[in-house]
């Protein structure tokens, strides 16, 4: 659990709901730390406008009497400091959520939260890599020179091979454990919410990854992490971002060619390729279908572009 409210800006009944939700969430919602964090700074955010905005820490009566005006004062201000409507929307929604969970425990109702129309989001697509630059992308030769071991590009590569070749999301890809890519050809896989679901292990990244173990200089058992660091511990993220940014400048890749964006190739392909709107859902972990259905707009803009690129009336 992460660390408790602490704020003389907030009324200390509040402060002791706010902890009870946050145990609700991960315990009950099985929610992750990192979004657990992610609620306490947005309710914690609301809550201190409120006490310069209302003059003092509000209690849980002035809570449920608040007026949508209040509310809208704040994501005005939280606008003003250039937050985007997506932060604003999941600020939003972290607060409704604390509203619900006070409703349900008999605590009062903050209709002021409910009754605030949700910003607006500007529609962006999914930035997918060529299918030419996302299989360079998995090359354990690509940064070669750069002065660093073998068994590390290995790594790089076996890491990003997870990611296009199984459409995994750097944190699931580091949450594999060694017996997990040790079990065949399916690898079971831990998403958001805890969400287990599996996902072929197809033979070219079977043998990345097996290329790296048999590099790596560390003792990988069964139950460690599969991907390891220079000092033999959990490797970060951040040192997959920045294997990426060295394959896309030796590409000559735009910035947008991030870990995430072969996720997004993973998916952006295989329906190109003709597969099923359904089974990609679930390769990906989408709760919803209708998340999976923006890469069919990704696919028909391609073909559009395509089209006007080649086509001789176009």
């Amino acid at each position: 659990m992460a660390r408790k409210t602490q704020s003389n800006l907030i009324a200390p009944k509040v402060a002791t709901e706010i902890e009870a939700w946050l145990r609700h969430l991960g315990a009950e919602r099985r929610y992750s730390a990192k979004t657990l964090d992610a609620y306490r700074r947005d309710v914690t955010q609301f809550l201190t406008f409120l006490t310069g905005y209302l003059g003092n820490p509000p209690s849980m009566a002035q809570l449920a009497k608040l007026a949508p005006g209040d509310v809208r004062a704040f994501l005005a201000a939280r606008r003003a400091t250039g937050i985007s409507s997506r932060s604003l929307m999941r600020t939003l929604a972290g607060m409704r959520g604390f509203a619900r969970f006070l409703e349900r425990g008999g605590k009062g109702k903050v209709g002021a939260l409910a009754a605030v129309r949700t910003p607006k989001l500007g529609k962006t697509l999914p930035r997918p890599l060529p299918v030419d630059a996302a299989k360079s992308m998995v090359d354990p030769d690509l940064a070669a020179g750069d002065g660093r071991d073998v068994w590390i590009h290995a790594r790089d590569a076996a890491v990003l091979a997870l990611l296009y070749g199984c459409g995994l999301r750097i944190s699931e890809a580091l949450g594999l454990k060694r017996a997990d890519v040790d079990a065949g050809d399916v690898i079971t896989v831990t998403g958001k919410g805890r969400k287990q679901r599996m996902v072929p292990l197809i033979p070219q990244v079977q043998k990345l990854v097996a290329d790296y173990l048999a590099l790596c200089p560390h003792d990988v058992a069964a139950d460690d992490p599969l991907f390891v660091g220079i000092k033999g511990g959990p490797l970060s993220a951040r040192v997959v971002q920045l294997a990426m940014a060295r394959a896309r400048g030796a590409l000559g890749l735009p910035e947008t060619a991030t870990p995430h964006a072969l996720r997004h190739s993973f998916a952006t392909h295989l329906l190109a390729r003709g597969g099923d709107l359904r089974a990609i859902q679930e390769l990906l972990g989408h709760a919803s279908l209708a998340t999976t259905q923006i890469y069919t707009e990704v696919d028909a803009e391609r073909l559009i572009d395509a089209y006007r690129a080649t086509h001789p009336r176009a």
